[in-house]
């Protein structure tokens, strides 16, 4: 039998998938953009590609053609974010700590600190669906946010960046709430340009 047939036992499969710490706000705007594909984006397309499937010549039907492959798109981010939200672990900065946890920088942190340079920075340390680099907040996954991760108040850390080896002194941690950009509609989306007048 050819290995491509066989089954793996169940011993040798993942228990279950990453977690994805993420705060309250984060996870409200992927599940805002989820419920925008669910209920007003796809719907729109499929009325495209069904008007277009009914001109006849489907092979050379451009409407056809980009809306089945924009409802690909639609269908893959659907799938993407509905593992995003199920494998969410919301992690709310605003909630108080206790002991060592309190003074130390870990997930939903803002961090002040100071290169070698001598130039002060403030991040705050966010999941990897919150990386706004305007707003300064980084993903806990990344160089700098593994970098700070544990560190307090007076802790010099070292960060490995792909340009070299640079040291940090920290600051200040706290936490406190982080402001998430809120999901808006896309300016080019059909849902848009098809809208009707309520019934």
């Amino acid at each position: 039998m050819r290995k491509g047939f066989t089954r793996k036992p169940p011993g040798d499969e993942p228990a279950s998938p990453v977690k994805n710490y993420i705060t309250p706000a984060g996870l409200q705007r992927l599940r805002d953009e989820h419920r925008f594909l669910l209920t007003r984006e796809r719907p729109a397309v499929t009325e495209v590609v069904t008007w277009a499937a009914s001109n006849g010549d489907r092979s050379e039907n451009a409407d056809y053609q980009y809306g089945k492959r924009r409802l690909r798109q639609i269908d893959s981010r659907i799938r993407f974010l509905t593992k995003r939200i199920e494998a969410a672990e919301v992690v709310d900065p605003e909630t108080p700590r206790r002991g060592p946890a309190a003074s130390r920088a870990f997930f939903g942190a803002t961090v002040r600190y100071e290169t070698e340079a001598g130039t002060e920075r403030v991040v705050s340390i966010v999941g990897q669906d919150e990386v706004d680099l305007e707003r300064n907040h980084i993903s806990w996954v990344s160089p700098l946010g593994r970098a700070l991760m544990k560190s307090a108040e007076g802790d010099q850390v070292v960060l490995q960046a792909p340009g070299g080896t640079t040291y940090l002194t920290v600051l200040e941690v706290s936490y406190e709430r982080i402001q998430v950009e809120p999901f808006r509609e896309p300016l080019g989306a059909e849902s848009k340009s098809r809208r009707r007048p309520p019934p």
